[in-house]
């Protein structure tokens, strides 16, 4: 078994973490695409001579085409998952079957516009005003997700938009699921709806108290001796536990409504103390996925309301590994140190998406600036506190109603530099997807790059070239024809034709 050299370099230095491979052909097509729970361990599986032996045909196709390797390091294996679904509806590698008929991750959905909102199970997520939650990489803990709030919130399963009498004739969900029966007007409609907000503050992690309900009623159980309602207590809990943890956020922040946003600013204004209104507000977000084409984003809000016009997003340039309260202090240093030399106006607000550590590490380099007056916070996703720290109180931990209009303001502002991050990120990552491999080769820019591909066709044909073809080509000569030659390998046979299936081895904003 020939491995190209390419790839025996990648082999030697995959880290032991969880992420996705991406196994290229002579062409630099993607051919295939996997995830891992080790890198290392799962990618150099695929090389080694036992498991070429015992392969068939399908998988040693696969590993006779692969001329090159990139690999995305990710957290932990959900996100693997995630991000290997999203991988190969976009690229539709060759020998992929798995997600190719688009099935995708489960979501919840609940329409709050509904006079009684329901939650549900979907698949596909629309812009409609209603509130998702996931994707979830478990459908059974979705499922008992969806299961027990139902129960515990008291919310309905009926499928009329407004349940009335003739709905509950044949119904005895008031009893055997503890349904609140806004049907028969058991509860109004505001009653309902306070229960439907608790319901999605607990998707959201804001209700840690209601799973020690669960944990206290399963020792009550167990205790009892009642040990099968104890075990399915135990399964329902660690299935709710795991579709907390693995909660996107609701990605759809209704746009907040101009006198809606001016109460909130004034509400802010009196919650934090601020001098004066913060008509002008700037919001920070780092994207990354350890460290690999991590950014930053500003954003900012006039009169409470988003203004795309001012949005700026940084590449970030000195911090190297995972390291998001140092991205967020080049970012916010960059920012201000500009504005400060070139005496722009400041804003009335700073908003940091994080918490105390993310908040400090902003502080700091805003204190550098001779900018300590400059009024700063964060926003904690896991309570939605407002997180701040002055020298005269120390660090507060301020926690608005789910109603608030100045946490809406916030609130508002902060996904949206999630999202104008997290849009830059994955552009960025999805152009280094589809690099050729001519951009690892130092002196090899876009135009040489494209003088090279015009004259011999393909990668492949170039990579067959030899050092004499390849310095003949303007702009190129016998040194960079060398380096070529040393990058793309010996002359290559042409790839095998690959076979559709497989089963792997188990084992336009400015920058500043």
């Amino acid at each position: 078994m020939n491995i190209p050299e390419a790839v025996k370099q990648k082999l030697r230095d995959l880290p032991d973490q969880p992420g996705c491979y991406l196994m290229r052909d002579q062409l630099g097509r993607i051919i295939y695409v996997g995830k891992a729970v080790s890198l290392r361990r799962r990618v150099q599986s695929y090389f080694r001579h036992a498991t070429f032996r015992g392969a068939g045909p399908k998988l040693a196709g696969l590993i006779k085409s692969v001329a090159n390797l990139d690999i995305i390091v990710v957290d932990n294996e959900a996100s693997a998952l995630l991000t290997e679904g999203e991988l190969i509806k976009t690229y539709r590698p060759h020998y992929n079957t798995l997600f190719k008929d688009d099935k995708r991750f489960p979501l919840l959905r609940v329409d709050r516009q509904q006079p009684f909102p329901r939650i549900k199970l979907c698949r596909l997520r629309r812009e409609d005003g209603a509130d998702y939650f996931g994707p979830y990489v478990s459908s059974p803990a979705a499922r008992a997700a969806v299961e027990f709030i139902e129960k515990r919130f008291g919310l309905r399963k009926c499928l009329a938009v407004i349940p009335g009498p003739t709905d509950h004739t044949h119904c005895i969900n008031d009893v055997v699921r503890f349904c609140a029966a806004p049907c028969i007007g058991k509860i109004t409609q505001a009653q309902y709806q306070a229960r439907v907000t608790d319901a999605c503050a607990f998707l959201n992690g804001e209700r840690p108290e209601i799973l020690k309900e669960l944990e206290a009623a399963m020792k009550k159980a167990a205790d009892g001796r009642h040990f099968e309602k104890a075990a399915s207590l135990r399964d329902s809990l660690a299935l709710i536990r795991l579709a907390i943890r693995q909660r996107a956020h609701v990605t759809h922040t209704p746009g907040l409504k101009p006198e809606d946003a001016q109460a909130g600013l004034q509400a802010l204004q009196n919650e934090l103390a601020l001098p004066t209104l913060p008509r002008l507000i700037e919001g920070f977000d780092i994207s990354n996925i350890s460290g690999t084409h991590a950014v930053g984003s500003m954003v900012a809000a006039v009169d409470g309301l988003p203004k795309p016009a001012l949005y700026r997003r940084f590449r970030i340039q000195t911090v190297q590994e995972s390291n998001d309260p140092e991205m967020m202090a080049e970012v916010i240093r960059r920012r201000y140190a500009r504005q400060t030399r070139e005496k722009a106006p400041l804003p009335d607000l700073v908003l940091i998406d994080g918490g105390i550590t993310q908040l400090r590490a902003a502080q700091r380099e805003l204190d550098a600036l001779g900018l300590a007056a400059l009024p700063a916070v964060g926003l904690a996703k896991q309570f939605e506190e407002i997180v701040r720290e002055t020298a005269e109180v120390g660090i507060s931990n301020i926690r608005l109603s789910s109603d608030s209009p100045a946490l809406k303001v916030l609130q508002q502002l902060r996904d949206e530099a999630h999202r104008f991050a997290l849009t830059y990120h994955r552009r960025l990552r999805g152009q280094r997807i589809r690099e050729s491999r001519l951009d690892d080769i130092p002196g090899v820019g876009e135009q040489r790059k494209r003088l090279l591909l015009k004259t011999f066709g393909s990668v492949s044909r170039l990579a067959r070239a030899s050092e004499a073809d390849l310095a003949a080509v303007p702009g190129v000569g016998p040194a960079l024809a060398h380096a070529l030659k040393l990058q793309l390998g010996r002359a290559a046979a042409p790839a095998p034709t690959p076979t559709p299936a497989l089963t792997p081895p188990s084992a336009t904003h400015p920058r500043q």
